[in-house]
């Protein structure tokens, strides 16, 4: 990548902090069963409504929580980008840093692959975990890391006509319905690789077209740390996003390629990256153009220990933390509250912000994990 057209940072980008920490919060709550908690509830109207965004798509539609996975895969490529950048104007080669990139994808690999055993409680080999098609997302993109604009997004836009060319043309018996879970190309590869198909219609080779997120967060990286003025970065962000949106949902409501998270269609990745843009727009005008920051620290403090809290409330936080908690909340407070649905609520709010308070701490003692 060339230096021309890039300021030195002087400062970080505290949006990126903010989207990022925004994102592992959501993240933590899940795992906390918070939203879980909160359907127990019962929600009816527009409570209910709103609990639904927080859970997957059973399939053909998009809400509010098919976008997590996308943002914290281009935030991913984001912060590899500025990354790479600062270590261009500190002398290391593309060759140099290859070599520490490639261990950091092990080791996610390593990670997301472990964490499926620890959900399991056995040995599995599970390739669906975020991690995992993280460890594939990122070295792709930084493959073409030092390439032009139009290069980078000519590869993004081939990923996704390669995964509709795989879905579309490979007629394997059992496997030659594109877009009906389970009988789909990309469940036959899992049978290839694992032996297996995944219950929800997850699918391994996701990292092919989600590729394009992280991609996509290296173009968001190289133009947010440029030197174009804040007016021109949010006008660009929010004109890819619309042109996402307007494509992605195009190719749905036509007919063409419906909208699939779980099998991350190409309509999906682009109407996902489309809005992810949109909310990268916003948060940058808000934080480092509008300086409305004074409590960004609460997202800071989670996003600038991102892969940690992740580990840890997937592991310890699921298999320790959760329940443990729940044993003191219930047992204080369930002579007053007389709902074990609340208690479910608030037990969950506690394991979060015990969670938010670990990130707290390390992040006071300037303590920060990094793979």
């Amino acid at each position: 990548m060339q230096s021309s057209g890039i300021t030195p940072l002087k400062k970080r980008l505290l949006s990126l902090d903010v989207m990022r920490g925004v994102i592992m919060i959501l993240l933590a709550a899940e795992s906390c069963r918070v939203y879980e908690s909160l359907d127990g509830l019962h929600p009816t109207g527009v409570a209910g409504i709103l609990v639904e965004q927080f859970f997957h798509h059973p399939w053909h539609g998009l809400r509010f929580w098919d976008l997590v996975q996308p943002a914290f895969m281009t935030m991913a490529g984001t912060a590899m980008l500025i990354s790479y950048y600062s270590k261009t104007k500190q002398g290391i080669s593309w060759q140099q840093n290859f070599r520490h990139v490639a261990i950091r994808c092990l080791k996610l690999f390593i990670c997301g692959t472990a964490l499926h055993c620890i959900y399991a409680g056995r040995l599995v080999w599970e390739l669906w975990n975020v991690l995992t098609q993280l460890s594939f997302t990122t070295l792709i993109a930084y493959l073409v890391i030092r390439q032009s604009f139009r290069f980078q997004l000519t590869v993004s836009i081939l990923l996704l006509v390669l995964t509709e060319c795989m879905y579309r043309f490979t007629a394997i018996p059992g496997y030659d319905q594109p877009f009906v879970m389970g009988h789909n190309f990309g469940s036959w590869t899992d049978m290839q690789l694992m032996g297996k198909i995944n219950g929800g219609g997850w699918i391994a080779i996701n990292f092919i077209p989600t590729a394009a997120h992280t991609i996509w967060g290296v173009l968001a990286g190289k133009l947010l740390i440029s030197e174009k003025p804040a007016a021109v970065k949010i006008r660009t962000l929010v004109i890819a996003g619309v042109i996402g949106l307007g494509v992605g949902y195009g190719l749905d409501w036509s007919g063409i390629t419906p909208i699939i998270k779980r099998i991350c269609t190409s309509s999906f990745v682009i109407v996902s990256g489309g809005w992810v843009f949109l909310i990268l727009a916003v948060l940058y005008w808000l934080v480092d153009v509008k300086k409305w920051n004074k409590y960004s620290w609460i997202f800071t403090v989670v996003g600038m220990n991102s892969i940690f809290i992740y580990l840890f409330f997937e592991s310890a936080g699921q298999q320790w933390l959760n329940p443990t908690v729940g044993i003191f909340v219930k047992g204080f407070f369930g002579f007053i509250i007389n709902s074990e649905a609340w208690l479910e609520v608030f037990s969950a709010l506690a394991v979060l912000f015990l969670e938010w308070c670990l990130c707290y701490w390390f992040y006071k003692k300037k303590i920060f994990f990094k793979l």
